[in-house]
């Protein structure tokens, strides 16, 4: 009974904690971004495009849990900006594909580049077993919960 109840204690750290990094990575994104022309939907959107390639409307909102008219007002704006553009499948004409454009990868390498930076600094006691074990491990975790 004791063993279940530290198991149980230790799950509630794990998720408080994780709820908690996740908050802070949130709001660093943010500052981050404060120094780009961009909106945190924004920026989802073109990680998605930069990790997955081009894709429509709907395969991006139901990465992003929006509306498509949602995501298409998002798209309107990144497209005035440089960041994407819309092209027409070769197989299918009827099909449109929003493409990350040389801009939008620029500013997501960019950023990505300094949440590294950020990251790097905040591990930077830590020796390099226990960062690839940290690593490890929520690789790990991503996969189960990617899985379900």
């Amino acid at each position: 009974m004791a063993k279940r109840r530290k198991h149980h204690e230790t799950i509630a750290e794990l998720e408080r904690s994780l709820r908690y990094m996740s908050v802070i990575i949130k709001q660093k994104g943010r500052e981050i971004l404060n120094d780009y022309n961009i909106t945190p939907p924004q920026f989802v959107a073109l990680q998605w495009l930069f990790d997955l390639g081009e894709m429509t409307i709907g395969d991006l909102s139901s990465k992003m849990y929006l509306a498509c008219s949602t995501t298409t007002d998002l798209i309107d704006r990144m497209e005035k900006t440089g960041l994407v553009t819309r092209a027409k499948d070769e197989q299918d004409r009827r099909i449109v594909r929003v493409v990350l454009l040389e801009r939008g990868k620029k500013l997501i390498e960019e950023v990505i580049a300094k949440r590294q930076n950020y990251l790097a600094e905040v591990v930077c006691e830590y020796d390099r077993a226990e960062v690839e074990l940290l690593c490890e491990n929520l690789q790990k975790l991503h996969k189960e919960m990617s899985s379900e």
